[in-house]
């Protein structure tokens, strides 16, 4: 399996997470707002702080983002492009969010796929602090109880990376069983959500959210990315048995490599490795 080696050591614990209970809704991101407090007032109207959300259609502007890049330096594995700030109104396709915590504050982590003004197709990592919801638009969320995604610095890629830690419980009202999970590098995502529901007795379970990175990636419909270095979001999952009887992850992705390549699709199982980390929540369908 395609591996990259990471600045710092591997931390033992593979796939940090934290056992919550969450409820899906949805609500209207509200125009004229930064991306990141409209986002925070649709969690925090259902008593929440913090969760996930996808999204299809949207419209934003002021808008930033960067793309995947290669590392100048020693210091990462890989990094960031400079900021691009397209002009006039940018309209999402897809997209998928981590809300949670940094030094404090509310923050996101928020991968998608565009198109800008002038038509020209794009996708990376949007930017919370300069990002402006310019025409409301509805996105599908999932709320999570006892658990918080923060951004922690990661001693094995040296990045401020979010994970799941545990938070006292809001009292918001929930529905299910959920997981809130992130996977760590060089292990396969489709594999890694598969041993994880085995080990914890989930017999079928739906991703929501999902933000992060793939070393490449290879899809079932024989498209292959070949640029090491991604930023994706997961459009739809589902674990659940196959034929055989045995857990299988149905993973349907969208993402944008350090050229620029745009590309979507349903990921191979075992043969598409995380590169720096992958945020996901698992609702419990049984």
């Amino acid at each position: 399996m395609r591996n990259i080696k990471q600045p710092g050591a591997p931390v033992p614990e593979r796939i940090q997470w934290v056992a919550a209970r969450g409820r899906a809704f949805s609500f209207t991101l509200q125009a004229g707002l930064p991306l990141l407090e409209a986002a925070r007032r649709g969690f925090a109207a259902e008593g929440f702080t913090s969760g996930v959300l996808n999204f299809r259609r949207g419209a934003l502007g002021p808008f930033a983002y960067v793309m995947p890049a290669l590392s100048k330096t020693g210091e990462h594995a890989a990094f960031y492009s400079e900021t691009y700030r397209p002009g006039g109104m940018t309209r999402t396709t897809l997209g998928s969010m981590t809300l949670g915590t940094r030094d404090g504050a509310p923050f996101f982590h928020g991968h998608g796929l565009w198109t800008e003004a002038d038509g020209k197709a794009g996708g990376g990592h949007m930017l919370p602090d300069e990002t402006v919801v310019a025409e409301p638009f509805e996105v599908e969320a999932f709320g999570i109880d006892g658990a918080m995604f923060t951004a922690e610095q990661d001693p094995e890629t040296h990045f401020k990376l979010f994970g799941p830690v545990v938070a006292e419980r809001s009292g918001a009202r929930t529905t299910r069983r959920a997981f809130a999970l992130r996977l760590r590098p060089n292990q396969d995502f489709a594999a890694c959500l598969e041993q994880f529901c085995r080990a914890h007795g989930i017999a079928r379970a739906k991703i929501h959210g999902g933000v992060g990175s793939t070393i490449g990636a290879r899809f079932t419909h024989g498209g292959v990315t070949e640029p090491f270095a991604t930023e994706l979001a997961v459009t739809a999952g589902l674990i659940a048995p196959g034929r055989s009887g045995a857990l299988e992850a149905a993973l349907d992705v969208a993402l944008v490599d350090y050229t620029g390549g745009l590309a979507e699709g349903r990921l191979v199982r075992g043969d598409n490795p995380v590169l720096m980390t992958m945020e996901l929540v698992l609702e419990a369908l049984d």
